[in-house]
């Protein structure tokens, strides 16, 4: 089964699906330990994490590419993947799609902001047309041959509800199989996009425009997916800055060692002894001798 048709699955026995997001290949592992069918790497978390830079388009498209890579050889749970606005003209968007396909990804999103875009729930953004967003979205789905594509539109803030819900129909029109509607500001808006036919992605990201809304008042409204981009990033560096403020202030790192994930879960999570039994198995003492 490849990884679009993985997602589709996903999102037919989830209602709605929960997306989370997952910064790297160990926090992808976690996110399927921890029963989730999809998991999400945001621009704003490659961005964050493994460039220590601002979600401010600053980078690249082989830097994601490099951490989509890592994501996919460590988990086969379907990955929805940022793409901003997806690097350039139309054949960087194409190339873009198949190198993301290519490197295992489910589903990529593209947005409507300018080149020198903000994080969505930010002040100031700018978008492009509704016709170039369109053939933003025409360009990815005629370079896909599985991959999902999903439209993201930030117009609520620039231009109001009645033009995003206008642009997120001319994507569909376009090849949109999904529409992410971003930066709500009332529940009540999704039901807008989800009466044009395809399934809608609600984003809950924290200290946001968004309310932090249930699964279930989000599935009320139609809502087929509900993403939590950087949920658990935000909760791992609020507990690194306490373990660093801990062993500087108390000289030790005896007082937050409960906070501390153990030795014996982390092999839990990695499968670290059947590694060490292959290596047995292959070059132990006396091993063909």
């Amino acid at each position: 089964m490849s990884a679009a048709q993985r997602f589709l699955s996903a999102l037919e026995t989830e209602h709605p699906l929960q997306i989370v997001g997952a910064i790297n290949a160990y926090s992808a592992m976690l996110a399927e330990h921890s029963g989730f069918k999809a998991i999400y790497l945001s621009g704003g978390g490659v961005a964050n994490w493994s460039y220590g830079l601002p979600d401010l388009g600053m980078t690249t498209m082989n830097d994601v590419l490099e951490d989509v890579r890592r994501i996919t050889y460590a988990t086969d749970v379907p990955l929805l993947v940022d793409i901003d606005t997806g690097w350039g003209s139309a054949f960087n968007i194409g190339r873009t799609v198949k190198l993301f396909e290519g490197a295992g990804a489910a589903c990529v999103h593209i947005e409507d902001q300018v080149a020198a875009k903000r994080c969505g729930h930010r002040p100031g953004k700018a978008i492009v047309s509704k016709e170039e967003m369109a053939e933003r979205v025409t360009a990815a789905a005629d370079a896909r041959d599985e991959m999902l594509i999903m439209a993201r539109t930030d117009a609520l803030a620039v231009e109001g509800l009645d033009s995003a819900v206008e642009r997120a129909a001319a994507c569909i029109e376009a090849g949109a199989d999904f529409i992410f509607a971003e930066a709500m500001t009332d529940l009540s808006m999704y039901k807008r996009f989800t009466d044009l036919g395809v399934p809608v992605l609600a984003n809950i990201t924290e200290f946001g425009q968004t309310e932090l809304y249930t699964t279930t008042e989000l599935g009320d409204q139609g809502v087929a997916m509900v993403l939590y981009p950087l949920s658990a990033s935000r909760a791992m560096a609020n507990a690194a800055l306490d373990v660093y403020a801990a062993i500087r202030g108390d000289s030790t790192q005896k007082n937050v060692v409960d906070r501390m994930q153990t030795r014996n879960e982390l092999y839990e999570h990695l499968g670290y002894h059947e590694y060490e039994d292959k290596l047995d198995a292959l070059f132990g003492e006396n091993k063909d001798q």
